[in-house]
């Protein structure tokens, strides 16, 4: 099994849900969060004051899919989240050791 970890730009996250949908994601973690990086924040103008914003919102997925779909999952949320400007985001793939659905008491592909 395989945790995939995304940050994508918030109004991304409809379409590439969506698309995650459509090849067989059946479910997934959200999270709102601020970070920055290539891009090191911006500056905006509030009230006629010019001000810094270090930290860019984001959102976060992380979607746990078994090791053959996981490719299929990275592509889909490339391709889907893809803006070309900068900012788009990041894709990281880590093992999974084990999982459990605490319900059912299912371990490991049948827990997700």
């Amino acid at each position: 099994m395989k945790l995939i970890i995304a940050t994508i730009k918030p109004f991304k996250l409809e379409e590439v849900r969506e698309a995650l949908t459509a090849i067989g994601v059946r479910g997934m973690m959200v999270t709102e969060i601020k970070g920055f990086g290539s891009q090191s924040g911006h500056t905006e103008i509030y009230r006629g004051a010019e001000y810094a914003v270090n930290f860019v919102p984001k959102v976060k997925l992380e979607i746990v899919v078994g090791d053959a779909m996981a490719d299929d999952v990275v592509a889909t949320i490339a391709k889907t989240a893809k803006t070309d400007k900068i900012g788009d985001g990041k894709i990281f793939v880590l093992d999974v050791e084990s999982a459990l659905r605490v319900r059912t008491g299912e371990t490991d592909a049948d827990a997700i």
